[in-house]
């Protein structure tokens, strides 16, 4: 087990609790319709449809966020997770904006030398804690739209503690997919009589400066992450490689509230898997780094039946990831490709944030030239069906046997 590092999500939960002072969210299963016409009570949506009943709601007000999407039917099960009282609360508040929603534009590193979250100088305290606007309270323009896409656009400027001003242009596009185009690359098709929402953020950001972004000066990363709706029954999957750790490193990074229970994480050497359990009754993360993490991640909710895969861009000689550590004095590109984020009570016994959990995929650390882009795209994929058919797509995908599942 590698040494602890704290990392964002410790700190972004810590903050966001204080952030989120309209009372306990909503918990409990909400259809998309409901979830759309309380969003539209408050803020602008546009709602993305496609011909089999799949729809997605997305918000420009923020960062072209997806808040949710279903699959459609007479269920019209909602998977995204949303703050319900703080949506509701109106405005905004210091530090950040916590609205949910399961695609998510955020910019790292949160800390370390270089963190786009604290001042030259400041303490690494809660109370000098700041989420950039551009990712948090800026509006992004809507450049084109369509029945089944959305695009937008924002110009930034942001500081590194370090010092260094970073001039950015940053494009994002949500595109409706067809399902079985989203599993095609996955080396499988979609089942007879399975229900499937497939969507994907294109995600771009170009130095629009006059110069070049340096490891000396503090690099940049695209951090996208989905907050999803939990159950008693919800578990993340998420493969690695498999290898010895002088080379690949530690298989699993829990350290970032403390380690993980054996009886919340569970290694599976045999699959080359980590089961996690994401049922929102106990917070934690875990994080892969980029010698060990895999194209793809999930998660599966057994009393619910959904299955959901996510597929990221991942350039296989990358091995420079931000640092997010409330730290100095650590590497500031020795940090994580994929987490995942688990909610629960506070220390002191508070509760947690809501019946929520994430998945989260970084970009490598953006060492870019001036006019050059970078680009990295978080494809989602919700299955609803036949338990024994999502059971070989995710033993295919994930290499997770479904029925022998540590608890």
């Amino acid at each position: 087990m590698q040494t602890p590092r704290p990392g964002s999500r410790s700190c972004f939960v810590s903050m966001a609790l204080l952030a989120a002072c309209a009372g306990a969210p909503d918990a409990g299963d909400a259809t998309f319709s409901a979830d759309v016409a309380f969003l539209r009570r408050h803020v602008e949506t546009i709602v993305l449809t496609s011909p089999t009943g799949a729809r997605l709601a997305v918000v420009p007000a923020w960062q072209g966020r997806v808040m949710t999407s279903t699959t459609g039917g007479r269920a019209e099960p909602s998977f995204g997770w949303l703050h319900r009282a703080r949506i509701a609360q109106g405005g905004y508040t210091p530090h950040i904006q916590v609205f949910g929603g399961e695609d998510r534009f955020w910019l790292g590193p949160e800390g370390s030398a270089h963190a786009l979250f604290f001042a030259k100088d400041a303490p690494w305290t809660l109370d000098a804690w700041q989420t950039p606007p551009a990712i948090d309270s800026e509006p992004y323009t809507v450049t084109s739209r369509s029945s089944t896409h959305a695009a937008f656009a924002h110009d930034a400027r942001l500081t590194t503690r370090s010092g260094t001003t970073l001039a950015l242009r940053i494009e994002r596009a949500v595109h409706l997919l067809r399902p079985q185009d989203a599993l095609a690359p996955l080396g499988v098709e979609l089942p007879a009589g399975v229900s499937a929402v497939a969507f994907e953020s294109v995600n771009t950001v170009t130095n629009a400066g006059d110069a070049a972004w340096t490891k000396a000066g503090g690099l940049p990363s695209i951090w996208i992450l989905g907050m999803y709706a939990a159950s008693p029954t919800s578990r993340a999957l998420i493969p690695f490689v498999d290898g010895p750790e002088r080379y690949h490193g530690p298989i699993v990074n829990d350290a970032y509230f403390g380690p993980v229970a054996e009886d919340r994480l569970h290694v599976d050497h045999q699959r080359s898997l980590l089961v996690f359990r994401a049922d929102a009754r106990s917070r934690g993360k875990i994080g892969v780094g980029p010698r060990r993490a895999k194209q793809v991640l999930g998660s599966w909710d057994a009393a619910r039946g959904w299955l959901t895969l996510v597929e990221f861009t991942l350039p296989p000689a990358a091995t420079d990831y931000v640092n997010s550590l409330w730290r100095d004095d650590v590497d500031p590109y020795a940090g994580d490709v994929v987490n995942s984020y688990n909610d629960g009570p506070q220390p002191d016994g508070g509760p947690g944030l809501g019946a929520f959990f994430e998945l989260e995929t970084s970009s490598p650390a953006l060492a870019l030239q001036p006019g050059e882009a970078a680009t990295h795209v978080h494809r989602t994929t919700h299955l609803v069906g036949d338990r024994a058919q999502l059971a070989a797509i995710a033993k295919r995908v994930l290499g997770a046997d479904l029925d022998a599942l540590p608890w």
